[in-house]
């Protein structure tokens, strides 16, 4: 070697250590003695070849930290060597890339680990058989000689004779056939064998569970002469696995059967070929108690009504609970009118319920779906959930047998949510417009944003047929986000402060947390006075989301933007929600309106709503207005907003907006300034 990169020779030349160097092409230059013969090779053998040629598995590039232990067999018998490589830095004109490889001779090191190894399995394996007994079955003798820890675990002191049936008496009878089939099987095969079992042990037959390993010793001809085999305790980690079972099985709330639990009773139900049928169970506005009365108060109300649900079916019926407030239950061998009247059983047992704390009486709905042989569990629960869905939409609280039209109502509402999504990416979503009338005066204060399907496709959907479609799925939650950035973009491209408009917002919205801040970062991205926009929540949709809608209420109205309570009157306490909502106006729900000018009591419940409207300073409108006299007899209660048919139709958004004026100058006449507080609905 010349300089470059020379190392020192005490080190080159040590006996134990073996050291090479590559050339520019991977094979070796230069090698020390003690490599050649750590490999067992003369050095001209090894001088020009590669490393991994010579020793099969050695790097063939460093890479840092690399330590391997490569096994060799150059030398007799099994050696182990650790083999290392480094880049050789380049000095001078030596520019080529060399590597140093360090090999070292490690067997004894290696044979000293796996004695040590095998002394701590030896060490294991002993501990084991201390907790193991021993039997050996003569056969020809028919007698069995059992160790006397195996006697001890049995309850037996040493030296008892127990034969065959003595032990036989000991198995639990559920297990016996399955051990005597084993070991007839072994003696057959000649090969291993193992099984677990139970055993009733002591005076009082307490239960134990064993686990049994085996072999057949055979005589020269292959006839068996003895069985040996080893039995250990399992009982402890046989319960710990029963708990942890029941655990992965079992709802902690109620300590029914969960989903997992429910879903393999079914599979085992199918498996058998017999008929039955399955309940699914959902109960009605169960969330008003934990939105109004704190989860604690659910938690008891749940856990009464399992036991409720329970204790009205037979112990081959399985009740489960599947998650949140839905249940499911498993009939075996009941036809779908069995299933309805047990369906219709445990409906009425809810109903009569006294639930302690709850806001109003729980109600449960039901879906029924028979199955037989050729089903699969997840065609029974899509079939239940089908007719479930049909009993929700049914106005809830009864009992539905699926049947194939449910199938199709449910294709129906996916072909419905289909166009939506489309509409949505594609331009299909329109707004209307619908005014929001001074009655003195005649003046347009301000507009409701009502949606529209306008995809061109039949047949045509109006907001009846696909809002509650939209409604139950979180599509709502985009749409909602088009129709309020929609009206936003209508907003800054018409400055007149005398436009304002109303947006609807559902009730899948109120539990976005993120929707707060998505408007107010829309509008202050925008420049729109937050004035010029309302929200609208039906009283229904606030009372359900109470928390929330107080939540986005507070958070909104402190920004500027106006918050109206819509469909007013319709819901339970509708005044007691006004102490809780932080609204700046109500919407008069039409059906107090519709006969107002006919009917006695509507016009004294108006007359209500307006005092303590005007008492909380908030605004009030009227909807359906669609008579004169409606007019004139709003007028005389106080109300001085309005909007309906007879005051205006819905127009298409665009057309509104062509025929908005413009303000002389950008200002605000006088009328409007006057008329500003008179627009906050």
């Amino acid at each position: 070697m010349n300089g470059n990169g020379a190392l020192h020779h005490e080190v080159l030349d040590r006996a134990d250590v073996g050291f090479g160097v590559t050339d520019a092409n991977g094979t070796l230059a230069w090698v020390n003695p003690a490599l050649a013969d750590i490999l067992g090779v003369p050095v001209d053998h090894v001088v020009g070849r590669s490393l991994p040629a010579l020793l099969p598995g050695a790097p063939e590039r460093p890479r840092a930290g690399l330590a391997l232990l490569t096994p060799s067999a150059y030398r007799k018998g099994h050696r182990w060597l650790e083999v290392t490589c480094q880049t050789l830095p380049a000095t001078g004109h030596d520019t080529d890339e060399r590597l140093l490889y360090r090999v070292v001779d490690v067997t004894a090191w290696r044979d000293r680990e796996l004695e040590a190894t095998h002394e701590a399995d030896a060490l294991r394996r002993a501990q084991v058989l201390g907790r193991m007994g021993t039997w050996e079955w003569h056969i020809a003798e028919d007698r069995v000689v059992w160790s006397d820890t195996l006697l001890e675990m049995f309850g037996f002191g040493p030296d008892t004779e127990l034969d065959f049936d003595g032990y036989a008496a000991l198995v639990h009878p559920e297990d016996l056939s399955m051990i005597q089939a084993t070991l007839e099987e072994a003696m057959r095969s000649g090969a291993g064998f193992s099984y677990t079992h139970r055993m009733l042990l002591g005076e009082d037959r307490t239960e134990r569970w064993f686990e049994c390993f085996g072999e057949v010793v055979a005589d020269e001809d292959g006839s068996p002469l003895r069985v040996l085999g080893t039995a250990h305790d399992i009982t402890r980690a046989r319960r710990v696995h029963d708990e942890l079972l029941a655990l992965a099985e079992q709802d902690p709330l109620t300590g029914l059967a969960n989903r997992r639990a429910v879903t393999r009773e079914l599979e085992r139900q199918l498996a058998g070929g017999g008929p039955g049928a399955m309940l699914l169970l959902d109960l009605d506005n169960f969330k008003d108690v934990n939105d109004l009365r704190g989860h604690a108060v659910g938690d008891r109300l749940m856990k009464a009504l399992a036991t409720t649900l329970r204790s009205r079916l037979a112990p081959s019926q399985l009740i489960g609970r599947l998650g949140g407030d839905e249940f499911a239950v498993v009939l075996p061998g009941a036809t779908p009118a069995d299933a309805a009247r047990v369906a219709e059983g445990l409906r009425d047992a809810v109903a009569a319920l006294p639930l302690v704390g709850a806001a109003r009486s729980i109600t449960v709905s039901t879906g029924v779906a028979e199955y037989g042989p050729g089903d699969t569990w997840e065609l029974v629960l899509a079939n239940a959930d089908l007719a479930l869905y049909a009993s929700k939409a049914a106005g809830r609280n009864r009992v539905t047998v699926y049947e194939p039209g449910h199938y199709a109502d449910t294709a129906k509402r996916v072909s419905v949510l289909d166009r939506l999504r489309a509409a949505l990416d594609d331009g299909g979503l329109a707004l209307h417009a619908m005014p929001m009338v001074q009655l003195a005066t005649g003046t347009t204060l301000g507009h409701e944003l009502l949606l529209r399907l306008e995809d061109g496709q039949d047949p045509y959907l109006g907001p009846a047929e696909f809002l509650p479609e939209a409604e139950r799925s979180d599509l709502v939650l985009d749409i909602d986000r088009w129709v309020l950035s929609t009206a936003i973009d209508a907003l800054v491209g018409h400055p007149d402060p005398r436009l304002r408009f109303n947006v609807n917002i559902s009730g899948r919205t109120l539990e976005d947390e993120d929707f707060g801040g998505f408007v107010l970062d829309r509008l202050a991205t925008a420049g729109v006075a937050p004035g010029r926009l309302g929200l609208e929540i039906t009283e229904t949709a606030a009372v359900t989301n109470l928390d929330a809608a107080r939540a986005l209420a507070l958070q909104l109205r402190a920004f500027g933007c106006r918050i109206i309570l819509d469909d007013f009157g319709s819901g339970f306490g509708s005044f007691v929600h006004l102490k809780h909502l932080p609204i700046t106006g109500i919407k008069i729900d039409g059906e107090f309106v519709r006969g107002i000018d006919e009917r006695s009591t509507d016009a004294v419940l108006v007359a209500g709503i307006v005092q303590i409207a005007q008492g909380l300073g908030l605004t009030a409108v009227a909807e359906w207005v669609e008579r004169p006299a409606q007019v004139d007899a709003l007028a005389r209660l106080g109300v001085q907003i309005g909007q309906g048919f007879h005051l205006g139709r819905p127009q298409p958004l665009d057309r509104v907006l062509s025929a908005q004026p413009q303000p002389p100058n950008g200002a605000l006449s006088p009328r409007m300034a006057g008329a500003e507080d008179g627009a906050r609905s």
